[in-house]
């Protein structure tokens, strides 16, 4: 079921000074939200897709990302690979940037971190992180508490500071303002595209269900995503896609048309701009796990990104 706004959480703080939570799937908590707090998120099973910023790509077990504060996100796990329940599919801790710069303030040393969090207003993958020590790390969280949990913590952030794979995943870094005023006409769609890839979905229909004039509706939608409303649904339509295609054995021909493309010739000139490697080499080398890193990495944006960086939780 699609949400009508990227969820404005309310934290509650007023007895700790950070929050633990784990999640299963599927879940409630899987919805386009944001936060104030910082968020620092492990995917501790099931791979899918992943909504950060203007950001759509996929992850999968192991994947740690820290999102920034008011940054919306989104992680809804691939129904066709696991089709069962799991008991916990993240473990997060949500604290407060008013804290960070509390910490900051009270010991200098912490400064060395004011990268990772400009870094985190885009959202970042930590590439290749551990994800054992990670989840043991959350785990020592989740089980102390008081001053002991404070420190497991801040052990865990000086860690993942020192993590030199940082990717930035989201292209626009929208600030308080926006997320209340654009995102919340837009998340109604972003959350239909997702949950629907395959429907028939034109900007005017779009546009209509988010009330907005065509003109409006395409401004800020390129806005609150960071591409056009044509774009971001091809995007999401190719990530079906290449789930349908490691774990069915559908035709190519026929995977094109049900995830919505109109025309073969179409969805693999799409798939081959995206993943740089055809359906059928996907599908081959997706099996006998070879895709790279960089293959498997969703394609990030139609802007052309080579001269800065990637644009690469509930919750």
């Amino acid at each position: 079921m699609s949400i009508i706004l990227p969820e404005y959480e309310f934290v509650d703080r007023a007895s700790q000074s950070i929050r633990y939570l784990e999640h299963g799937w599927p879940t409630d908590a899987c919805r386009w939200h944001s936060h104030p707090e910082y968020e620092l998120h492990l995917i501790t099973e099931t791979r899918g897709k992943a909504f950060v910023g203007d950001f759509v790509g996929e992850f999968e077990a192991g994947d740690l990302f820290l999102t920034g504060p008011d940054v919306p996100h989104n992680w809804v796990t691939d129904g066709v690979t696991h089709p069962d329940a799991v008991e916990i599919r993240d473990m997060l801790v949500q604290f407060s940037a008013e804290s960070i710069g509390q910490l900051t303030a009270a010991f200098p040393e912490f400064e060395e971190m004011a990268p990772m969090w400009e870094l985190a207003r885009s959202g970042i993958r930590f590439e290749g992180f551990d994800p054992t020590f990670a989840r043991g790390h959350f785990q020592r969280i989740r089980d102390t508490r008081g001053a002991e949990r404070i420190a497991a913590f801040l052990r865990f952030l000086v860690r993942v500071n020192e993590h030199a794979e940082k990717r930035g995943l989201s292209v626009v870094k929208l600030t308080h303002a926006d997320a209340n005023h654009k995102q919340s006409r837009i998340a109604r769609i972003v959350d239909h595209i997702a949950q629907n890839p395959a429907e028939k979905m034109s900007v005017e229909k779009a546009a209509n269900m988010a009330g907005m004039s065509h003109t409006a509706f395409s401004r800020s939608f390129h806005a609150v995503t960071g591409n056009t409303f044509v774009e971001f649904v091809n995007r999401v339509r190719i990530g079906q896609a290449c789930s349908l295609l490691y774990a069915t054995e559908k035709p190519v021909s026929t995977i094109c048309y049900d995830v919505g493309f109109h025309t073969l010739a179409s969805f693999n000139r799409q798939f081959l701009k995206m993943k740089n490697t055809t359906p059928t080499a996907y599908r081959k080398n997706a099996r006998a796990g070879l895709l790279s890193d960089e293959t498997l990495r969703p394609y990030q944006s139609m802007w052309n990104l080579s001269s800065g960086g990637d644009p690469g939780s509930r919750s």
